[in-house]
């Protein structure tokens, strides 16, 4: 059995909340403890740490019937950086490892030192910038998932399917343009016209701007119907996905379903459609972590970050977020200010 290491003493700066709402301006500064590793766990010298819609979320209140939080709480979940200490029970790290981890949903991140599960933990090899690793253990692994919950994950010989990534230059969709690309599928994806260049780099076959009426309808301009939708932006009526789903099976997953769309997808479990909604939930995985760093270090999968913070201005890295409008991922970048 692996012995515990003593973590760092002293303080450590973090940045948190102590209420529901207030967005930005509800992150304060504070010193607090730095925090020790329990049984099965790694403290991280934090390097960085991405922000994900769920973040701010969870602050306003939005999960709250099914997250009751106690608080202050220390937000972002994604964490990259150094093995500081490991908690009893810990094998296969040693101090000083560079690794990317998840605490999900409890975060901890926005500090210069956080906890994460081992069992969650993964190795950062050569190559991978703690920024990169940060970007993948929610977004990256939610698109690879949502895509295997779409019928149209990576490898396994089957025939190549029609996919539709929406808010595709988002944090998630980003990385489900590319996946799904690997994946050998045809990809069509939706963003903002300025990214539409970005996201046909990324491997979409079709881009279209939402703001055009066929962006908004979700139109293939090859007229093509989608077997596998994996929708990231806001909700949208069924009627539109209905439209465009091939009549043979089409699947939309959406990773942030409303009341509206859970119900739709009862519905269709009851009728025995064959076109249905499927809600999207989350389940941290170190071997889908571990296969996406792997994609980054081969070059294979590409992270976009739209912008770095230092953590003396994370509050402007979550208006960021909250903006909805970014490229990729917001990062913090911890112990190197600027």
């Amino acid at each position: 059995m692996a012995t515990a290491s003593p973590p760092p003493s002293g303080k450590m700066r973090a940045v948190q909340y102590d209420r529901y709402g207030g967005g930005a301006e509800g992150l304060t500064h504070v010193e607090v403890p730095i925090p020790a590793p329990k049984k099965g766990e790694v403290l991280i010298k934090m390097e960085a740490a991405s922000i994900n819609p769920i973040d701010w979320k969870i602050q306003s209140g939005m999960v709250r019937p099914f997250l009751p939080w106690r608080f202050p709480v220390i937000p972002a979940c994604d964490l990259a950086g150094e093995v500081a200490a490991v908690g009893g029970g810990v094998s296969g790290f040693k101090l000083g490892d560079r690794v990317v981890s998840i605490n999900f949903p409890s975060g901890g991140g926005f500090a210069e030192y956080a906890v994460a599960q081992a069992s969650l933990t993964v190795a950062l090899p050569p190559g991978v910038s703690a920024a990169e690793g940060a970007c993948l253990p929610l977004a990256a692994v939610t698109a690879l998932q949502a895509l295997r919950a779409a019928g149209a994950g990576l490898g396994g010989g089957a025939e190549p399917k029609n996919v539709l990534v929406t808010a595709a230059s988002g944090g998630v969709g980003h990385f489900a343009v590319q996946l799904a690309r690997l994946g050998g599928h045809r990809v069509t994806a939706t963003c903002g016209a300025r990214n539409l260049g970005l996201v046909e780099s990324l491997g979409a076959d079709e881009a279209l701007d939402y703001g055009t009426p066929e962006g908004a309808a979700l139109r293939s301009p090859s007229g093509r119907r989608y077997d596998a939708v994996v929708h990231c932006a806001p909700a949208f009526p069924w009627s539109v996905f209905d439209r465009v789903l091939a009549d043979d099976g089409g699947v939309v997953v959406d990773i942030t379903p409303s009341p509206a769309a859970v119900a739709t997808a009862l519905l269709h479990r009851v009728s025995f459609s064959k076109k249905r909604l499927t809600p999207f939930m989350f389940s941290p995985n170190k071997e889908d972590t571990e296969l996406l760093v792997d994609m980054v270090r081969q070059g294979k999968l590409k992270p976009v970050v739209d912008s770095s913070y230092p953590l003396s201005n994370a509050p402007e890295g979550w208006t960021k977020s909250i903006g909805g409008h970014a490229t990729g991922k917001v990062i913090a970048k911890i112990g190197q200010e600027e």
